[in-house]
């Protein structure tokens, strides 16, 4: 019994330096937060946090230090990808604390209905969140599948067609900016012209730079590579991790499936490529065109 005080005792303590942490990070997310209605969402979900942190500190009877390193981490996740992936992540990364938790309840049930009564009310704290990012993901990923189908596709039936690396980068360079500016117009146009809650000008340019960014990465080995045919799988294994990039943020954000998302978006884009690769081969064979 003594062991299993121990260990008890041990689980405590790691799940009082994880709330304690964590009430840092979500107070430090509340002061860089600019508009009242997100800093009041998350002093709220701190003071859960530091309501959980006394709770067991009653068991424990020593006070815990934050993780410094994970309030950095986090915050830092928040403040580029946007706050609901960052606090996303954070409960993905707390594995051993919800080990922790199920541990302790088994030990303590009397501790069991406040955890679960905390964690639901955190939840919907959580879910009320206004993400700028996150409410304009449908025109990221319109942008940036866009740009992934034609763009892969038409590097494909150039390399077969021209040969030459730098002259299809060229080619892609001002095909990328014109799908660029077009699909920013698109945007903006769709979203003036239907009951949008979105802004028009910043869907705009969520579009456009996801599509302009999506180019940038998927013309570069032409640039810096003399070979198109090396170039061009490259530029297929880049395409390939864009969409993993992208498809795991919106499966963290959005709480989706990371693999139907990955593979369906994978298997349009590369087949979009083998398509157009292969009209590359014949433009090249009926225009009698040699490098």
């Amino acid at each position: 019994m003594e062991e299993l005080d121990k260990k008890t005792r041990k689980t405590i303590l790691i799940a009082q330096k994880n709330e304690i942490t964590e009430y840092h990070i979500y107070r430090k997310l509340a002061r860089s937060m600019k508009g009242p209605y997100n800093k009041i969402i998350l002093n709220r979900v701190a003071k859960d946090e530091l309501r959980h942190y006394h709770l067991w500190k009653e068991y424990t009877g020593v006070a815990v230090k934050p993780s410094k390193f994970n309030i950095w981490k986090y915050f830092m996740i928040s403040r580029i990808f946007g706050i609901t992936f960052g606090i996303k992540m954070m409960e993905r990364g707390e594995v051993s604390a919800q080990a922790a938790y199920t541990q302790i309840c088994k030990n303590m049930p009397e501790t069991e209905c406040i955890l679960n009564d905390e964690e639901e009310h955190e939840k919907k704290l959580i879910e009320m969140i206004d993400d700028d990012r996150l409410k304009y993901t449908g025109s990221i990923v319109r942008g940036l599948n866009d740009a992934l189908v034609e763009l892969t596709g038409a590097l494909a039936g150039f390399t077969f067609a021209f040969g030459n690396p730098k002259l299809i980068a060229i080619i892609g360079l001002i095909t990328g900016i014109s799908g660029c500016l077009s699909m920013g117009t698109s945007e903006y146009l769709a979203c003036k012209s239907e009951d949008c809650i979105k802004h028009p000008v910043k869907a705009s340019a969520y579009s456009a730079s996801a599509f302009l960014l999506t180019v940038m990465f998927l013309i570069a080995p032409y640039f810096f590579l003399d070979n198109a045919y090396y170039s061009l799988p490259i530029t297929i294994m880049i395409a390939i991790l864009l969409i993993y990039v992208f498809n795991f943020y919106i499966s963290v954000a959005r709480d989706l499936s990371l693999k139907k998302r990955f593979f369906e978006m994978t298997g349009i884009s590369l087949g979009i490529a083998a398509l157009t690769f292969g009209i590359g081969l014949l433009v090249r064979y009926f225009f009698n065109i040699d490098f």
